[in-house]
């Protein structure tokens, strides 16, 4: 049996902390019992030592965690009903609607787009992990729009280099709560796992203990206000896990609808809305976060291409609604 071993320095702030609980804080998958149990079994060692998983720990140890790696299941095809606004021999770009998986994780091993994709293309390329055939970029569950997918290795591997080149280009809507001020913004701040909450992701000032830190930027241009909500664009010139949300959110404008960014915020708004809005409110599935716009090059042609897509039934109703309500003092930017 594999296993998989990770090391974690104990850091100042975590002096005195159990073991068992400082595990579970730096590997978000693992629960604090199941944290326990690989100590019981001898899978967390200090130091190159067993140890208790209620031993208090001293800054400057190391702490190691050894468990088996995980057996991925074959990936099963299943015929999920796809949003396709172009198809040819090496991509395909459709509109994911919002809660959709993109990938089997933690939890989820069915119902993904992976799955959905490999029922209508067959067998894509496995370049990027076996459970992500084809998928070049991800978008949250919540988050809708547009998506490219790659169906041969090739094609792959060249929109892996525009991603990282930053010629891939993506722009969203995003329906933030407050009155944002400027007509244009842009976050420079790095992104990392929250110290606390290891499922989240932080802005951090600068690279910090023992996190991946890495650097984010989002340019942000206001479309149209709305009282107490802004409807935005947002281009993203990096792709890091939750960046509009956590860069928007750390601004003092989360998302409408995200329920783990800015939720005291959000709540504090919401108390003010009136019972109509409100209940508009509600009916949105996640945030009101839709990738809008995917201008890529293709990889095999060369052309220039540009692919865009509606934002999903709630979110066009709520934004429909508070425009009709003459709520709108900025008609543009």
């Amino acid at each position: 049996m594999t296993e998989q071993v990770q090391s974690f320095r104990v850091e100042r702030r975590d002096a005195g902390r159990r073991l068992d609980a400082f595990v579970a804080a730096r590997l978000p998958d693992l629960t604090r019992s199941r944290a326990e149990r690989l100590a019981k079994s001898g899978r967390v060692l200090v130091n190159g030592h067993r140890a208790r998983p209620g031993r208090r720990l001293t800054a400057g140890e190391l702490v190691t965690v050894a468990r088996p790696s995980p057996s991925p299941g074959k990936l099963a095809p299943e015929s999920i009903a796809l949003d396709i606004l172009f198809e040819d021999d090496d991509i395909l770009v459709l509109s994911k609607p919002p809660g959709m998986v993109v990938h089997p994780g933690a939890g989820r091993t069915t119902g993904t787009l992976a799955n959905a994709l490999l029922a209508h293309a067959g067998p894509l390329p496995t370049v990027g992990g076996a459970h992500r055939p084809g998928i070049v970029h991800r978008l949250d569950r919540d988050t809708s729009g547009v998506m490219a997918i790659a169906k041969t290795e090739s094609a792959y591997t060249d929109l892996s280099r525009q991603v990282r080149r930053r010629e891939l280009e993506r722009r969203y809507l995003a329906l933030v709560w407050g009155a944002l001020r400027e007509d244009r913004l842009l976050i420079d701040l790095p992104i990392g796992r929250h110290l606390r909450e290891r499922k989240r992701m932080a802005a951090v000032p600068a690279p910090a203990d023992d996190r991946k830190v890495r650097s984010a930027l989002t340019d942000v241009a206001t479309l149209e206000r709305f009282g107490r909500m802004t409807l935005v664009e947002a281009r993203l010139e990096t792709g890091r896990t939750h960046q509009i949300r956590v860069h928007l959110a750390h601004q003092g404008h989360p998302v409408v609808g995200d329920r783990v960014y800015g939720v005291r915020r959000a709540r504090q708004e919401k108390a003010a809305l009136d019972a109509e809005t409100l209940v508009k409110v509600r009916a949105l599935p996640g945030q009101a976060l839709h990738a809008h716009v995917l201008r890529l090059r293709h990889p095999v042609g060369g052309q220039e291409m540009s692919f865009s897509a509606a934002p999903p039934r709630e979110m066009a109703g709520l934004l429909s609604y508070l425009r009709s309500h003459s709520l709108s003092h900025d008609g543009g930017r």
